[in-house]
């Protein structure tokens, strides 16, 4: 993920329509004026005649927030933070853009580039800008805050907060930057997500199972991916609210996954949000369903919440029933074969080009791009994806404007280094097929490819179009530096998940689809499921009791899912500091401990004296002076776990008073 991040971070930002903010905010403070954009003017045609049918024109209007709130009370470009909830969708079809726009508030990173620093305090000239991503570079649109009304009601988004504007005037930029406010109506889940965040979009089908689906969705959310889906059409041309509360031919927000224990039995639950806000699934697991009077009370306080803010929760059955599709943009691919892993790297190359109509064969010579795949037995291990300027799309255009073939060049082509030749395209060459998703602006396409040396050839269809093309080739596991004899296998993403290849997959099957496992059960499931190396580096039973008992709440003897959890993300944790720690020899010795406890992150703040270093180093490492990984686990967590002990049982930080029985019960069992 970094890699791709500071890439995005170093594109040059393009000026839309060659607008300078800075020098036409200076220009109207210092002539005490108030922007007014002539590129994007306050007029019927900004917005679009089909979105004004039948109304009476007389009474539209174009204000700015402050005469809006009339005085009493002053706006705000973001109070408390912007969130999903400040967003509830107007009169234009535009839930395609609102629902990716409501995921990307949930990583406010990539939220704060789109927005960028504004207010109606600081040097207010009515005049706000927002970025977003085409063809390969951040467009930069400004506007000014003038906002349709009508009736003295907004004509589109309308902000949940009155005194909040933020989402308002995003959505009057993103119709600038198509050209209109009806332009907007109806539209594209991938396009957005693209233009939001500059990422790749995968479209995974709903219809895999339960706990996978929750799997993929908890995994990608974790790593700051934005996910929408959209809900099948219904009888009607118009999207219509149906009588489960849902409605049809309409794009809600993915915001969440969790698994309760319910009737003895896992049930799986996705949570979604709706633009329209308010309007809310009905059926089981929603707000005020007497499901959620038969959940254990800490789970129920954790995820439920009764609020009539559009957001709520749904069974992985009735998500598969009622959904169509889901899309989930990454700042790199998401393999479907393995999924989005946290330590997996990309190469990336790009490409901006244009291509015009005419020969095929012709342009067959003169548009193309050659790349070579690794020694790799990965699959779905190229990404190739296309982005078209929208300048070059007409209304009614429905198919991608472009026409692209990859190819695998053989031996006796193979020294041509920039373009093949004419005899390479026989008639007779096959193409290599993927999985596609695409819309009139954008085209991705995962292949699964052997290694060797390939060809992608661009050709245009009926008109002429500006292009950008970027091929993601995933790097080897030699390129990632991750090779090492004893491994945790890292947790995954993927549209179907093997039983043995996610941390809830491998939970349910130790605990013999239990709320719970036991010291014995986690013996088996780290010795089976994640440690690779020497029989005699396994973890011992002994050990495991250790283990239980530090990451033991609850006080019970056994880990539930949240507990596993926790332990789960501490073992991640100290494999990373095994593996950085060890010396060229690949052996962890006892004189590594101090590197290896200051490179600890849940450790922080922890101060070790020679002395106890020395006691640590008798205590777990062998006769040799090598540490194994279970006992670097096994010290590093107790560490904590003492350390975290004494300041809760400290009044004044320096010392303690324990009784008898409150020093036997902690070194017993702790």
């Amino acid at each position: 993920m970094a890699y791709n991040q500071e890439l995005l971070a170093k594109t040059p930002i393009i000026r839309f329509k060659e607008q300078n903010f800075y020098s036409l905010r200076d220009h109207c403070l210092k002539r005490g004026l108030l922007f007014e954009d002539e590129t994007f003017p306050a007029e019927t045609y900004s917005i679009g005649l089909p979105l004004l049918k039948g109304r009476n024109l007389s009474n539209l209007t174009w204000m700015r927030p402050k005469d809006l709130l009339k005085g009493k009370s002053e706006p705000h470009f973001i109070l408390e933070g912007a969130s999903r909830f400040d967003i509830r969708q107007g009169e234009a079809g535009d839930c395609w853009f609102l629902a990716a726009l409501g995921s990307l508030t949930q990583n406010p990173q990539h939220l704060q580039r789109i927005l960028a620093d504004q207010s109606f305090s600081h040097q207010y000239a009515g005049i706000f800008r927002f970025r977003f991503w085409q063809c390969g570079q951040w467009v930069e649109v400004v506007i000014d805050d003038r906002l349709p009304v009508l009736n003295e009601e907004y004509l589109f988004v309308e902000p949940c907060n009155k005194q909040e504007f933020w989402p308002c005037l995003l959505e009057k930029a993103y119709a600038k930057f198509h050209g209109s406010y009806v332009n907007l109506h109806y539209g594209y889940l991938p396009d957005a997500l693209m233009d939001l965040s500059g990422g790749v979009v995968t479209n995974i089908s709903p219809h895999v199972s339960s706990p996978d689906l929750v799997m993929m969705v908890k995994k990608a959310a974790e790593a700051g991916s934005l996910m929408t889906c959209g809900t099948l059409a219904g009888p009607m041309s118009e999207s219509t609210r149906m009588a489960n509360g849902l409605v049809s031919r309409h794009a809600y927000t993915v915001t969440g996954a969790e698994q309760v224990w319910y009737r003895r039995s896992w049930e799986y639950l996705i949570r979604l949000w709706n633009p329209w806000g308010k309007v809310e699934w009905r059926g089981p697991w929603s707000d005020g369903s007497p499901e959620w009077q038969e959940i254990y009370h800490q789970q129920k306080s954790q995820l439920y919440e009764h609020k009539d803010d559009g957001e709520f929760w749904m069974s992985c059955r009735d998500f598969q029933e009622n959904f169509s599709c889901l899309f989930i943009c990454n700042q790199v691919p998401i393999s479907l074969d393995h999924g989005n892993m946290p330590h997996e790297r990309w190469s990336q190359m790009t490409f901006k080009n244009h291509v015009i109509p005419g020969n095929t064969a012709e342009f067959q010579r003169d548009v193309q791009y050659l790349f070579s795949v690794p020694d790799s037995m990965e699959s779905s291990n190229v990404v190739v994806s296309f982005n078209i300027m929208p300048q070059n799309l007409k209304a009614k255009d429905r198919m991608f404007p472009l026409n692209f073939e990859v190819f695998k060049v053989d031996s006796q082509f193979q020294h041509f280094r920039e373009r093949l030749p004419p005899t390479f395209f026989s008639k007779f060459r096959m193409a290599e097929k993927g999985i596609v998703s695409q819309t009139p602006r954008n085209l991705t396409e995962c292949f699964s490819l052997s290694p060797g040396t390939y060809v992608v050839v661009v050709s245009a269809g009926r008109e002429a179009a500006e292009f950008s093309l970027r091929i993601f080739l995933k790097m080897s596991d030699s390129d990632r530096d991750l090779g090492n004899n004893l491994n945790l296998r890292p947790l995954k993403i993927q549209a179907t998940l093997p039983e043995d290849s996610s941390q809830q997959s491998i939970f349910y099957k130790y605990s013999q689809q239990g709320p719970d496992i036991d010291a014995a059960q986690l013996q088996s499931l780290l010795n089976q499921e994640f440690l690779k190396g020497p029989p005699g580096d396994t973890f011992s039973l002994d050990q495991c009791r250790s283990i239980v008992a530090l990451m033991d709440l609850k006080v019970n003897g056994r880990l539930d899912q949240e507990e596993f959890s926790r332990l789960w993300i501490r073992l991640a944790h100290c494999q990373s500091v095994f593996q950085n720690t060890q010396k060229n020899s690949r052996v962890f010795l006892s004189s590594d401990l101090w590197k290896a406890i200051n490179d600890t992150d849940f450790l922080a703040g922890v101060s070790v004296s020679n002395e106890l270093l020395g006691l640590m180093s008798l205590r777990y490492s062998d006769s040799s002076g090598r540490v194994t990984f279970p006992s670097l686990v096994c010290l590093l967590m107790r560490l904590e776990a003492m350390t975290k002990a004494f300041h809760n049982l400290s009044k004044d930080g320096r010392g303690l008073y324990l009784t008898k029985m409150e020093w036997m019960n902690l070194v017993m069992y702790n």
